[in-house]
């Protein structure tokens, strides 16, 4: 079970939270933080088996419980936002293969944005959060030169 949550762990990670997968590839801690997180939703997972949980019911809600704190992705947010609105810089970036790359500086230019307005699960469809986040995104692409792959 710890294997299969680790595995089912660090590929939700990836495709949600690159940015986490690249600090811990930096730091070489991938597997001590895997491990550690993990080892932390055990006696949820002990508990669950003793009262006969189904086995995928159990990994479905450990992972909620690991992931808690990795929500809602601010990766996966500015990618719909560049994708809908954004949506010729986004093909671009797509096509030449820096979408993640550039997705992740532009996660780093809108932290101030995130953190100020306070960005959580409950808050992800405000739409004041959405336009400051927009306009950070905008500047970001101009001033980075990306205008030529309008």
């Amino acid at each position: 079970m710890k294997r299969q949550l680790i595995e089912k762990y660090w590929d939700y990670i990836v495709h949600n939270n690159p940015e986490v997968m690249f600090n811990l590839q930096e730091s070489y801690s991938t597997s001590s933080y895997l491990n550690e997180k993990v080892e932390s939703v055990m006696p949820m997972v002990h508990e669950l088996e003793l009262q006969g949980i189904q086995t995928g019911i159990i990994e479905e809600m450990c992972l909620k419980e690991l992931t808690r704190e990795l929500r809602p992705s601010k990766y996966l947010y500015l990618k719909g936002i560049l994708e809908e609105d954004f949506e010729r810089y986004a093909d671009g970036l797509r096509e030449s293969g820096l979408m993640t790359y550039e997705l992740l500086n532009i996660m780093e230019a809108c932290e101030p944005i995130f953190e100020e307005m306070g960005f959580c699960e409950e808050n992800e469809d405000d739409r004041k959060i959405r336009y400051a986040i927009m306009g950070c995104v905008d500047e970001y692409l101009e001033e980075s030169k990306l205008s030529m792959l309008k």
